[in-house]
Protein backbone atom coordinates (compact mmCIF):
# COMPACT_ATOMS: atom_id res chain seq x y z
CA UNK A 1 0.00 0.00 0.00
CA UNK A 2 1.72 3.22 -1.08
CA UNK A 3 1.82 6.47 1.95
CA UNK A 4 -0.57 8.49 0.29
CA UNK A 5 -3.72 5.46 0.29
CA UNK A 6 -3.57 5.93 4.09
CA UNK A 7 -4.98 8.77 3.98
CA UNK A 8 -8.85 10.00 3.65
CA UNK A 9 -8.70 12.81 1.29
CA UNK A 10 -10.34 13.54 -1.74
CA UNK A 11 -8.11 13.81 -4.78
CA UNK A 12 -10.40 13.26 -7.72
CA UNK A 13 -9.45 17.03 -9.61
CA UNK A 14 -5.61 17.21 -8.10
CA UNK A 15 -3.51 15.60 -11.14
CA UNK A 16 -1.48 12.48 -10.89
CA UNK A 17 2.39 12.48 -11.04
CA UNK A 18 2.47 9.44 -13.16
CA UNK A 19 1.41 11.26 -16.14
CA UNK A 20 3.43 14.63 -15.34
CA UNK A 21 6.78 12.91 -14.82
CA UNK A 22 9.78 11.71 -17.41
CA UNK A 23 9.12 7.46 -17.81
CA UNK A 24 13.10 7.37 -18.70
CA UNK A 25 14.47 9.35 -15.33
CA UNK A 26 16.24 7.02 -13.00
CA UNK A 27 14.81 7.43 -9.61
CA UNK A 28 10.98 7.03 -12.00
CA UNK A 29 12.35 3.64 -13.31
CA UNK A 30 14.03 2.56 -9.31
CA UNK A 31 10.43 3.17 -8.29
CA UNK A 32 9.06 0.19 -10.15
CA UNK A 33 12.25 -1.75 -9.99
CA UNK A 34 12.77 -1.96 -5.86
CA UNK A 35 10.65 -4.69 -4.76
CA UNK A 36 8.97 -2.55 -2.06
CA UNK A 37 7.18 -5.24 -1.01
CA UNK A 38 10.06 -7.48 0.09
CA UNK A 39 11.01 -4.57 2.34
CA UNK A 40 8.17 -3.72 3.88
CA UNK A 41 7.49 -7.96 4.40
CA UNK A 42 11.33 -8.06 6.60
CA UNK A 43 10.30 -4.86 8.31
CA UNK A 44 6.33 -6.10 9.43
CA UNK A 45 8.14 -7.27 12.59
CA UNK A 46 8.93 -3.95 13.65
CA UNK A 47 5.45 -2.97 13.81
CA UNK A 48 2.31 -3.41 15.89
CA UNK A 49 -0.78 -3.87 14.47
CA UNK A 50 -2.91 -4.16 17.60
CA UNK A 51 -1.97 -0.61 20.15
CA UNK A 52 -0.89 2.84 19.34
CA UNK A 53 -1.52 4.91 16.00
CA UNK A 54 -0.54 3.43 12.80
CA UNK A 55 3.25 3.83 12.32
CA UNK A 56 4.90 5.68 8.99
CA UNK A 57 4.72 4.09 5.67
CA UNK A 58 7.67 1.49 5.45
CA UNK A 59 8.36 2.44 1.71
CA UNK A 60 8.45 6.38 2.71
CA UNK A 61 10.74 5.92 5.68
CA UNK A 62 12.93 3.59 3.31
CA UNK A 63 13.05 5.74 0.39
CA UNK A 64 13.73 8.71 2.32
CA UNK A 65 16.68 6.84 3.98
CA UNK A 66 17.83 6.00 0.26
CA UNK A 67 17.55 9.36 -1.11
CA UNK A 68 19.50 10.88 2.11
CA UNK A 69 22.71 8.56 1.78
CA UNK A 70 22.77 8.51 -2.01
CA UNK A 71 22.66 12.27 -1.74
CA UNK A 72 24.47 13.04 0.84
CA UNK A 73 21.59 14.75 2.70
CA UNK A 74 21.24 15.15 6.36
CA UNK A 75 17.68 14.26 8.16
CA UNK A 76 16.36 18.12 8.02
CA UNK A 77 17.77 18.34 4.65
CA UNK A 78 16.13 15.46 2.79
CA UNK A 79 12.58 16.17 3.97
CA UNK A 80 13.05 19.82 2.76
CA UNK A 81 14.50 18.73 -0.67
CA UNK A 82 11.69 15.87 -0.91
CA UNK A 83 8.64 18.54 -0.78
CA UNK A 84 10.34 20.47 -3.60
CA UNK A 85 11.17 17.25 -5.71
CA UNK A 86 8.66 15.68 -7.09
CA UNK A 87 10.32 12.16 -8.42
CA UNK A 88 11.71 11.84 -5.01
CA UNK A 89 7.98 11.77 -3.81
CA UNK A 90 7.00 9.73 -6.96
CA UNK A 91 9.87 7.15 -5.37
CA UNK A 92 8.56 7.02 -1.98
CA UNK A 93 5.32 6.31 -3.50
CA UNK A 94 3.08 9.09 -3.71
CA UNK A 95 0.73 9.34 -6.29
CA UNK A 96 0.35 13.14 -6.04
CA UNK A 97 2.31 16.69 -5.63
CA UNK A 98 2.67 16.82 -1.73
CA UNK A 99 3.18 20.47 -0.69
CA UNK A 100 3.93 20.17 2.99
CA UNK A 101 6.80 17.66 5.14
CA UNK A 102 5.70 14.50 5.55
CA UNK A 103 7.02 13.79 8.48
CA UNK A 104 8.90 15.05 11.28
CA UNK A 105 12.89 14.81 10.91
CA UNK A 106 12.85 12.84 14.36
CA UNK A 107 11.07 10.39 13.15
CA UNK A 108 14.00 9.16 11.02
CA UNK A 109 15.99 8.93 14.07
CA UNK A 110 12.98 6.68 16.13
CA UNK A 111 12.62 4.91 12.88
CA UNK A 112 16.09 3.55 13.09
CA UNK A 113 16.14 2.97 16.42
CA UNK A 114 12.98 0.88 15.89
CA UNK A 115 14.45 -1.36 12.92
CA UNK A 116 17.93 -1.58 14.13
CA UNK A 117 21.53 -2.29 12.02
CA UNK A 118 20.47 -5.87 11.51
CA UNK A 119 17.28 -5.82 9.80
CA UNK A 120 19.04 -2.31 7.95
CA UNK A 121 20.99 -4.87 5.81
CA UNK A 122 17.62 -5.51 3.59
CA UNK A 123 18.15 -2.28 2.21
CA UNK A 124 21.38 -2.96 0.97
CA UNK A 125 20.26 -6.24 0.35
CA UNK A 126 17.91 -4.79 -2.02
CA UNK A 127 20.12 -3.07 -4.37
CA UNK A 128 22.31 -5.91 -5.39
CA UNK A 129 19.05 -7.62 -5.67
CA UNK A 130 17.44 -4.59 -7.96
CA UNK A 131 21.01 -4.65 -10.03
CA UNK A 132 20.69 -8.18 -10.78
CA UNK A 133 17.10 -8.01 -12.49
CA UNK A 134 17.91 -5.14 -13.85
CA UNK A 135 21.20 -6.77 -15.57
CA UNK A 136 23.99 -4.97 -14.06
CA UNK A 137 25.84 -7.07 -12.50
CA UNK A 138 25.53 -11.24 -12.74
CA UNK A 139 24.83 -13.06 -9.69
CA UNK A 140 28.19 -15.16 -10.11
CA UNK A 141 30.29 -11.30 -10.01
CA UNK A 142 29.53 -11.94 -6.50
CA UNK A 143 31.76 -14.93 -6.24
CA UNK A 144 35.01 -12.87 -6.36
CA UNK A 145 35.01 -10.37 -3.87
CA UNK A 146 37.79 -7.61 -2.95
CA UNK A 147 37.67 -6.60 1.33
CA UNK A 148 39.70 -3.96 2.90
CA UNK A 149 38.84 -1.87 6.27
CA UNK A 150 38.95 1.72 6.70
CA UNK A 151 37.87 4.01 9.35
CA UNK A 152 34.38 5.52 9.95
CA UNK A 153 35.09 8.74 12.43
CA UNK A 154 33.05 10.02 14.98
CA UNK A 155 31.37 13.54 14.81
CA UNK A 156 33.77 14.54 18.01
CA UNK A 157 36.09 17.62 18.41
CA UNK A 158 40.01 15.98 18.51
CA UNK A 159 40.22 14.89 21.57
CA UNK A 160 43.45 16.58 23.28
CA UNK A 161 44.02 16.93 27.25
CA UNK A 162 43.12 20.62 27.93
CA UNK A 163 39.98 20.42 25.38
CA UNK A 164 38.50 16.77 27.82
CA UNK A 165 39.47 18.59 30.94
CA UNK A 166 37.40 22.38 29.79
CA UNK A 167 34.97 19.99 28.40
CA UNK A 168 34.75 17.86 31.72
CA UNK A 169 34.81 20.75 34.11
CA UNK A 170 32.03 22.59 32.46
CA UNK A 171 29.53 19.47 31.85
CA UNK A 172 30.28 18.91 35.52
CA UNK A 173 29.71 22.49 36.50
CA UNK A 174 26.34 22.66 34.73
CA UNK A 175 25.25 19.40 36.42
CA UNK A 176 25.82 20.37 39.38
CA UNK A 177 23.81 23.84 38.99
CA UNK A 178 20.74 21.88 37.64
CA UNK A 179 20.83 20.11 41.30
CA UNK A 180 21.45 22.68 43.49
CA UNK A 181 24.86 21.78 44.79
CA UNK A 182 26.77 24.65 46.24
CA UNK A 183 30.41 24.23 44.59
CA UNK A 184 33.24 25.59 46.52
CA UNK A 185 34.58 27.22 43.20
CA UNK A 186 33.37 26.48 39.71
CA UNK A 187 37.01 27.42 37.81
CA UNK A 188 34.65 28.49 34.77
CA UNK A 189 35.82 31.46 34.20
CA UNK A 190 39.80 30.97 34.86
CA UNK A 191 39.50 27.20 33.31
CA UNK A 192 38.51 29.22 29.93
CA UNK A 193 41.32 31.44 30.12
CA UNK A 194 43.91 29.06 30.51
CA UNK A 195 42.29 26.75 27.62
CA UNK A 196 42.99 30.17 25.27
CA UNK A 197 46.56 30.41 26.60
CA UNK A 198 47.05 26.55 25.93
CA UNK A 199 46.00 26.64 22.55
CA UNK A 200 48.47 30.00 21.80
CA UNK A 201 51.18 28.41 23.19
CA UNK A 202 50.80 25.29 21.26
CA UNK A 203 50.64 27.22 18.09
CA UNK A 204 53.32 29.55 18.86
CA UNK A 205 55.58 26.13 19.48
CA UNK A 206 55.91 26.94 23.32
CA UNK A 207 55.22 23.81 24.44
CA UNK A 208 56.52 23.96 28.25
CA UNK A 209 54.16 26.86 28.72
CA UNK A 210 51.64 24.88 26.80
CA UNK A 211 51.86 21.74 29.05
CA UNK A 212 51.60 23.69 32.80
CA UNK A 213 48.45 25.11 31.58
CA UNK A 214 47.11 21.75 30.44
CA UNK A 215 48.14 20.29 34.40
CA UNK A 216 45.89 23.20 35.68
CA UNK A 217 43.24 22.50 33.94
CA UNK A 218 43.58 19.07 35.22
CA UNK A 219 43.93 20.74 38.96
CA UNK A 220 41.01 22.32 38.19
CA UNK A 221 38.99 19.22 37.10
CA UNK A 222 40.34 17.16 40.23
CA UNK A 223 39.20 19.74 42.67
CA UNK A 224 35.60 20.10 41.16
CA UNK A 225 35.05 15.98 41.17
CA UNK A 226 35.95 16.10 44.73
CA UNK A 227 34.10 18.74 45.92
CA UNK A 228 31.08 17.11 44.04
CA UNK A 229 31.92 13.90 45.40
CA UNK A 230 32.11 15.26 49.34
CA UNK A 231 28.90 17.30 48.96
CA UNK A 232 26.60 14.41 47.58
CA UNK A 233 26.81 10.64 48.11
CA UNK A 234 23.69 8.90 46.12
CA UNK A 235 24.04 10.81 42.97
CA UNK A 236 21.22 10.06 40.01
CA UNK A 237 22.48 8.08 36.99
CA UNK A 238 23.42 10.81 34.91
CA UNK A 239 25.49 12.45 37.71
CA UNK A 240 27.25 9.05 38.19
CA UNK A 241 27.81 8.38 34.89
CA UNK A 242 29.39 11.62 34.29
CA UNK A 243 31.97 11.52 37.32
CA UNK A 244 32.76 8.19 35.78
CA UNK A 245 33.94 9.71 32.69
CA UNK A 246 35.50 12.13 34.03
CA UNK A 247 37.33 10.54 36.86
CA UNK A 248 38.71 7.98 34.05
CA UNK A 249 39.84 11.40 32.07
CA UNK A 250 41.78 12.67 35.12
CA UNK A 251 43.36 9.59 35.81
CA UNK A 252 44.30 8.13 32.03
CA UNK A 253 47.88 8.96 30.61
CA UNK A 254 49.52 9.39 27.69
CA UNK A 255 50.74 5.06 27.19
CA UNK A 256 47.02 3.84 29.00
CA UNK A 257 45.22 1.87 26.95
CA UNK A 258 41.47 2.04 26.31
CA UNK A 259 41.29 5.57 26.88
CA UNK A 260 38.59 7.72 26.60
CA UNK A 261 38.41 10.39 24.16
CA UNK A 262 34.89 11.73 24.16
CA UNK A 263 32.28 12.37 27.10
CA UNK A 264 29.22 11.89 25.04
CA UNK A 265 31.06 9.45 22.39
CA UNK A 266 32.36 6.31 25.48
CA UNK A 267 32.52 4.40 22.18
CA UNK A 268 35.02 5.67 20.38
CA UNK A 269 38.19 4.12 19.43
CA UNK A 270 41.98 5.69 18.48
CA UNK A 271 42.68 3.67 15.07
CA UNK A 272 46.46 4.61 13.32
CA UNK A 273 46.01 3.44 9.34
CA UNK A 274 49.45 4.43 8.62
CA UNK A 275 48.11 7.37 6.82
CA UNK A 276 50.89 10.83 6.50
CA UNK A 277 48.37 13.54 6.34
CA UNK A 278 46.14 11.41 9.06
CA UNK A 279 48.37 9.61 11.86
CA UNK A 280 45.49 9.00 14.10
CA UNK A 281 41.35 8.24 13.14
CA UNK A 282 38.82 8.61 16.07
CA UNK A 283 36.04 6.35 15.32
CA UNK A 284 35.62 2.25 14.51
CA UNK A 285 37.11 0.42 11.90
CA UNK A 286 34.87 -0.54 9.49
CA UNK A 287 35.01 -4.07 7.05
CA UNK A 288 34.18 -3.50 3.56
CA UNK A 289 33.86 -5.90 0.55
CA UNK A 290 32.78 -5.17 -3.56
CA UNK A 291 32.69 -7.18 -6.14
CA UNK A 292 35.64 -7.65 -7.95
CA UNK A 293 34.66 -7.07 -11.63
CA UNK A 294 32.30 -3.64 -11.07
CA UNK A 295 32.79 -2.52 -7.79
CA UNK A 296 29.43 -2.78 -6.14
CA UNK A 297 29.66 -3.10 -2.21
CA UNK A 298 28.28 -6.32 -1.06
CA UNK A 299 28.76 -5.60 2.82
CA UNK A 300 29.69 -3.28 5.26
CA UNK A 301 29.80 -3.43 9.31
CA UNK A 302 30.92 -1.69 11.37
CA UNK A 303 33.69 -3.49 13.87
CA UNK A 304 34.26 -2.25 17.79
CA UNK A 305 37.19 -3.00 19.93
CA UNK A 306 39.90 -2.52 16.86
CA UNK A 307 40.21 -5.32 15.74
CA UNK A 308 42.88 -6.81 13.55
CA UNK A 309 42.42 -7.02 10.08
CA UNK A 310 43.11 -10.55 9.77
CA UNK A 311 40.54 -11.52 12.05
CA UNK A 312 37.58 -9.34 10.31
CA UNK A 313 37.90 -11.86 7.16
CA UNK A 314 35.24 -14.73 7.87
CA UNK A 315 32.52 -12.37 9.13
CA UNK A 316 32.55 -9.83 6.39
CA UNK A 317 32.45 -13.42 3.98
CA UNK A 318 29.79 -14.54 5.61
CA UNK A 319 28.25 -10.73 5.18
CA UNK A 320 28.74 -10.86 1.51
CA UNK A 321 27.16 -14.88 1.36
CA UNK A 322 24.18 -13.73 2.96
CA UNK A 323 23.14 -10.41 1.28
CA UNK A 324 23.88 -12.07 -2.20
CA UNK A 325 23.20 -15.72 -1.48
CA UNK A 326 25.98 -16.58 -4.00
CA UNK A 327 28.85 -18.61 -2.51
CA UNK A 328 32.37 -16.54 -2.27
CA UNK A 329 34.77 -18.61 -4.01
CA UNK A 330 37.87 -15.95 -4.44
CA UNK A 331 39.14 -13.30 -1.99
CA UNK A 332 41.08 -10.49 -2.77
CA UNK A 333 43.12 -8.71 -0.09
CA UNK A 334 46.27 -6.63 0.85
CA UNK A 335 49.52 -7.71 3.06
CA UNK A 336 47.48 -6.41 5.98
CA UNK A 337 45.47 -9.50 6.35
CA UNK A 338 48.19 -11.77 6.69
CA UNK A 339 47.72 -14.29 9.41
CA UNK A 340 43.94 -14.19 9.03
CA UNK A 341 41.87 -17.04 10.69
CA UNK A 342 39.98 -17.59 7.58
CA UNK A 343 39.08 -21.25 7.26
CA UNK A 344 36.23 -22.38 4.76
CA UNK A 345 36.29 -23.22 0.85
CA UNK A 346 37.10 -19.58 -0.58
CA UNK A 347 40.71 -19.25 -1.93
CA UNK A 348 42.32 -16.53 -0.51
CA UNK A 349 44.82 -14.41 -2.62
CA UNK A 350 47.14 -11.60 -1.15
CA UNK A 351 49.15 -9.35 -2.14
CA UNK A 352 52.66 -10.15 -1.01
CA UNK A 353 56.19 -10.66 -2.35
CA UNK A 354 55.12 -14.57 -3.86
CA UNK A 355 53.20 -12.82 -6.90
CA UNK A 356 55.75 -15.39 -9.36
CA UNK A 357 54.14 -18.28 -7.85
CA UNK A 358 50.47 -17.24 -9.52
CA UNK A 359 49.39 -17.64 -12.42
CA UNK A 360 49.15 -15.02 -15.01
CA UNK A 361 45.58 -14.24 -15.06
CA UNK A 362 45.39 -14.54 -10.58
CA UNK A 363 48.29 -11.61 -10.90
CA UNK A 364 46.19 -9.47 -13.54
CA UNK A 365 43.00 -10.04 -10.85
CA UNK A 366 45.06 -9.06 -8.17
CA UNK A 367 46.20 -6.01 -9.70
CA UNK A 368 42.87 -4.99 -9.74
CA UNK A 369 42.92 -5.48 -5.75
CA UNK A 370 43.43 -1.16 -5.21
CA UNK A 371 40.38 -1.00 -6.72
CA UNK A 372 38.38 -0.93 -3.49
CA UNK A 373 40.48 1.98 -2.43
CA UNK A 374 38.67 4.35 -4.48
CA UNK A 375 34.95 2.92 -3.93
CA UNK A 376 35.79 3.47 -0.05
CA UNK A 377 36.79 7.47 -0.71
CA UNK A 378 33.47 7.63 -2.67
CA UNK A 379 31.44 6.08 0.09
CA UNK A 380 33.00 8.56 2.76
CA UNK A 381 32.83 11.69 0.55
CA UNK A 382 29.47 11.37 -1.10
CA UNK A 383 27.47 8.73 1.43
CA UNK A 384 28.30 9.99 4.73
CA UNK A 385 30.37 7.38 5.92
CA UNK A 386 33.34 9.84 6.06
CA UNK A 387 31.81 11.12 9.59
CA UNK A 388 28.90 9.85 11.54
CA UNK A 389 26.77 12.27 13.29
CA UNK A 390 24.47 8.38 14.78
CA UNK A 391 24.77 8.10 18.39
CA UNK A 392 26.27 5.17 19.79
CA UNK A 393 27.61 1.76 18.58
CA UNK A 394 24.15 0.80 17.20
CA UNK A 395 24.41 4.41 15.17
CA UNK A 396 27.82 3.56 14.11
CA UNK A 397 26.97 -0.32 12.76
CA UNK A 398 23.54 1.87 11.20
CA UNK A 399 25.20 4.23 9.44
CA UNK A 400 27.93 1.77 7.47
CA UNK A 401 25.20 -0.33 5.93
CA UNK A 402 22.81 2.71 5.26
CA UNK A 403 26.22 4.46 3.77
CA UNK A 404 26.63 1.21 1.38
CA UNK A 405 23.12 1.25 0.52
CA UNK A 406 23.64 4.88 -0.50
CA UNK A 407 26.91 4.09 -2.37
CA UNK A 408 24.68 1.10 -4.50
CA UNK A 409 21.63 3.13 -4.94
CA UNK A 410 24.13 5.68 -6.92
CA UNK A 411 25.27 3.42 -9.02
CA UNK A 412 21.92 2.11 -10.15
CA UNK A 413 21.40 5.98 -10.58
CA UNK A 414 24.02 6.13 -12.88
CA UNK A 415 23.60 3.10 -14.58
CA UNK A 416 19.39 3.79 -15.37
CA UNK A 417 20.92 7.65 -16.41
CA UNK A 418 23.27 5.73 -18.75
CA UNK A 419 20.16 4.05 -20.28
CA UNK A 420 18.69 7.40 -20.97
CA UNK A 421 21.65 8.64 -22.71
CA UNK A 422 21.92 5.86 -24.97
CA UNK A 423 17.98 6.42 -25.63
CA UNK A 424 18.66 9.57 -26.30
CA UNK A 425 21.63 9.21 -28.78
CA UNK A 426 19.39 6.48 -30.56
CA UNK A 427 17.15 9.01 -31.22
CA UNK A 428 19.21 11.57 -32.49
CA UNK A 429 20.68 9.21 -34.74
CA UNK A 430 17.43 7.78 -36.19
CA UNK A 431 16.65 11.46 -37.08
CA UNK A 432 19.41 12.33 -38.60
CA UNK A 433 19.37 9.12 -40.60
CA UNK A 434 16.07 10.52 -41.52
CA UNK A 435 16.95 14.02 -42.22
CA UNK A 436 19.98 12.85 -44.46
CA UNK A 437 17.32 10.83 -46.18
CA UNK A 438 14.57 13.05 -46.55
CA UNK A 439 17.72 15.24 -48.10
CA UNK A 440 18.76 12.98 -50.93
CA UNK A 441 15.28 12.25 -51.79
CA UNK A 442 14.53 15.77 -52.27
CA UNK A 443 17.63 16.22 -54.86
CA UNK A 444 16.85 13.71 -56.68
Amino acid sequence: MTPEKTENQNRLFEPLLEPILNDKHPLYKLASSIDWQAIEKELSCCYSTDMGRPGNATRLMVGLHYLKHAYDESDESVIARWVENPYWQYFCGYEHMQHKFPIHPTSMVKWRGRVGSRRMEILLKETLSTAVREKYIKPSDASKIIVDTTVQEKAVAFPTDARLYIKSIQRLVKLAKERDINLRQSYIRVSKKAFFNQGRYARAKQYKRAAKLTRKLRTYLGRIIRDIERRINDPDETLATMLERTKMIHSQQRNDNNKLYSLDAPEVECIGKGKAHKRYEFGCKVSLSITHKNNWITSSAALHGNPFDGHTLSGTIERSESNTNVAVREVYLDNGYRGHDYAGEAVIYRQDGKLKRLTRAIRNKLRRRSAIEPTIGHVKSDNRMGRNYLKGDEGDRLNTVLAAAGYNMRKLIAAFLYALMEFIRFLQNQLYNITKYLDTSAYK
